[in-house]
């Protein structure tokens, strides 16, 4: 994985841009190409009070609607924290949008003011298939990207 060309195409793809859905759907599209195990790549917005709704993404269908309390994408957002799920038969809740899913990285998505935008969703048919240096590229990334969103 070239993070750094990935890095330099989406700065460049997003730069002066704050318009929430603009960005993630340009995220999306490049994590999801740059990525060489990401089946499924796109983003759940907070739309509602503990309440997750599909965003723009890359692959095939995802689930509509997800709330705070379930699933890897709710935990994320619940707890604030990153899920790195090398198996997603073994996490309590887990909801299959896609039966062929084996392993998913979610990292919440805030902007600058601290307000929670959503998740950014990586899912992949290998087990195992995201790493902590797939969380240190996204995490300052994402801060960066979603810094004047609004």
């Amino acid at each position: 994985m070239d993070y750094d060309t990935a890095t330099k195409q989406i700065r460049a793809l997003a730069h002066g841009e704050t318009d929430t859905v603009a960005l993630m759907a340009t995220l999306a599209c490049e994590i999801h190409h740059a990525h060489p195990l990401a089946d499924w790549t796109g983003f759940y917005r907070v739309t509602a009070p503990e309440t997750l709704k599909i965003g723009p993404y890359q692959g095939g269908h995802g689930c509509l609607v997800i709330p705070f309390s379930r699933g890897v994408c709710g935990a994320a957002a619940r707890t604030g924290q990153i899920q790195n799920v090398p198996d997603v038969d073994a996490f309590p809740g887990h909801i299959a949008c896609s039966s062929s899913t084996r392993s998913e990285l979610v990292i919440p998505v805030w902007n600058g003011a601290g307000k929670l935008l959503g998740v950014l969703d990586l899912d992949s048919n290998t087990p195992a298939a995201f790493t902590k240096a797939d969380e240190d590229w996204l995490v300052p990334l994402l801060a960066e990207i979603f810094e004047r969103a609004e």
